[in-house]
């Protein structure tokens, strides 16, 4: 297993790095959130994975298209939290959401679209 603490300390230092240097907004802001929701996820802290996965889907929804697999990515992380809390009519509807994207912004053999 991982040191999640660790993983954590440079992940946190890696965005404020990336807050001080970018403007609100910046796409690059949401790698370091969604790399906290999945230490959060993998410890199995899924109200805090799922904090930190939103706040980068949210970045990713105001700097991307619509149609974006990063989109299709993050919402299959978010779903993959409902998943793990047992909260399976939620999931589906993230599942679905990635599905979606993934169908239209990939070809029909791509590895991805058999992880939505």
């Amino acid at each position: 297993m991982g040191d999640y603490s660790k993983a954590l300390e440079f992940y946190k230092k890696s965005h404020q790095i990336l807050e001080k240097a970018l403007p609100p907004n910046h796409p690059d802001l949401a790698a370091p959130y969604n790399n906290i929701g999945g230490v959060y996820d993998n410890m199995g802290d899924y109200s805090k994975a799922l904090e930190f996965y939103e706040k980068s889907h949210k970045i990713l929804e105001k700097v991307l298209p619509s149609n974006h697999p990063n989109l299709a990515s993050s919402y299959n992380n978010i779903g993959g939290v409902y998943d793990a809390m047992d909260d399976y009519s939620k999931a589906l509807e993230f599942y679905e959401k990635s599905l979606k994207i993934y169908e239209k912004a990939l070809p029909s053999n791509h590895p991805d679209l058999a992880s939505s």
